[in-house]
């Protein structure tokens, strides 16, 4: 009997998984194994958020194994101690896995590939498991990658994807391997009370009932804040509980300005993970435009944490960090002008706030989020480096009549309309008893500032 591994990574599904399918094609007998990383909670990555999400989609993964006759197996250390010791435990030949493109991921396919060589154990990398079209696949003549999203958007849209693959009906794992016990949500402490349900079959789910009733409505609707006609499938896409060729398939298959548009935020995530495979030093550093001035911790102490913590006295803006901090998630409009907020308005460094977000978001990836966050601090690809979100006009176009506002800021939740936005509009006497701050700066005194420190860079 001949034994192939499929290393699970950030592809926790069964449908549409070209590693799987490899293995099940190469080997009698496969063995899905799932490694809990050591190196990441040694990385500070091991945020509660993401660890309870996680644990569902093992859970489920595992119970769909079982369904078709096999296990997954779960083991806890470094990867490539790991897979080396499963894979000499079962005799297997060969290790299929889906490519990475951050510097740890680069960094733990060559440890193990070095492992495995030792045994004379085949690394077999398969491309386009996370991304619609894999990195490097869609380039300008003479770079190696799009720096802008249009051109890069172009020649992606016209590249058509691979037909997105079945489940297997059947997944024969050898007996004897061990592994410890699947992890559990309920081990885990500090999450958000409102964190979604992860997994695959969850996944699926909302994005059946979603595309049913929100895609049509996409295109129009998903920059409105109260009526949170986003897809919400992000967690899912970070964890690879969904496949995001199978969700273009499906969303050209329905057509439409919503499908269109929706097909065009899965474009930002390729985007982002070519810059990132060309740039993977972007995680850390500025892309394009280096930034020397920024406001750091020990300076800006009392401004982050009024942020962090939604008490800027901009309502639009401490009601989306409280929805973070409740869900683990926040609306993309949400994210944009809370990140605009921090960098532009209180000129406070970038990966101040993108360390925030990864502490907290249940779909926080270091590709989409640190370069999303360059993108508004104006570091990134965005081509109007100097463009700031006012708080304000965002507000009001974005959240009309302040039903966003009202739902997290419970201390605004009596002030009506569009008055939710400036609450330090209202008489003196009805603003005292709010027991809301004061605005921590005024927008043009932030502007000023801003504008400033770059004619110094």
């Amino acid at each position: 009997m001949t034994v192939a591994v499929v290393l699970f990574t950030s592809d926790l599904r069964l449908h549409d998984h070209p590693p799987l399918r490899a293995a099940l094609k190469a080997a009698d007998e496969v063995v899905p194994l799932f490694v809990l990383d050591s190196g990441i909670r040694a990385a500070g990555f091991d945020a509660p958020n993401r660890r309870a999400f996680l644990a569902d989609c093992l859970r489920d993964l595992d119970t769909s194994l079982r369904r078709r006759g096999g296990r997954l197996v779960v083991r806890t250390g470094p990867v490539a101690r790991e897979v080396g010791a499963v894979a000499a435990e079962c005799g297997a030949a060969e290790v299929h896995m889906a490519a990475g493109v951050t510097s740890y991921a680069h960094h733990r396919e060559e440890r193990l590939r070095g492992r495995l060589g030792e045994s004379g154990v085949a690394l077999r990398v398969h491309e386009a498991v996370t991304t619609v079209v894999a990195p490097g696949t869609v380039t300008p003549s003479g770079s190696d990658h799009f720096a802008v999203f249009t051109p890069y958007f172009r020649r992606w849209d016209r590249k058509r994807p691979r037909q997105p693959l079945s489940a297997p009906r059947s997944v024969p794992v050898p007996e004897g391997v061990r592994g410890r016990p699947v992890p559990e949500r309920a081990e885990v402490s500090g999450t958000s009370p409102g964190l979604p349900a992860g997994g695959e079959t969850a996944g699926r789910d909302r994005f059946a009932r979603w595309s049913r009733a929100g895609l049509s409505r996409y295109a129009d609707g998903h920059d409105d804040l109260a009526g949170d006609a986003t897809s919400r499938l992000s967690p899912y896409l970070h964890f690879g509980a969904l496949s995001p060729v199978e969700l273009v398939h499906r969303a050209r298959e329905r057509g439409g300005p919503g499908a269109d548009a929706f097909v065009r935020q899965l474009c930002w995530r390729d985007f982002h993970h070519q810059v990132l495979a060309a740039r993977p030093e972007a995680s850390v550093r500025d892309y394009r435009t280096r930034h020397d001035h920024w406001r750091g911790e020990e300076d800006a102490a009392g401004d982050i944490a009024a942020w962090r913590e939604g008490r800027t006295g901009y309502p639009v803006v401490d009601a989306a960090m409280r929805q973070l901090r409740h869900e683990g998630w926040m609306h993309n409009r949400a994210r944009l002008l809370t990140a605009s907020f921090l960098t532009k308005t209180l000129y406070v460094d970038w990966r101040i706030g993108a360390r925030h977000f990864l502490d907290l978001l249940v779909d926080g990836d270091i590709v989409n989020n640190q370069l999303n966050w360059q993108w508004v601090a104006g570091t990134g690809t965005d081509t109007r480096p100097h463009r700031v979100l006012n708080p304000l006009v965002q507000a009001k176009r974005f959240d009309p009549d302040g039903a966003y506002v009202r739902r997290w800021v419970p201390e605004l939740g009596d002030v009506d309309g569009r008055a939710v936005h400036e609450p330090w509009r209202l008489p003196e006497d009805r603003r005292e008893g709010l027991g809301y701050p004061a605005p921590l700066i005024g927008l043009a005194d932030g502007l000023a500032r801003f504008r400033h420190a770059r004619g110094r860079d």
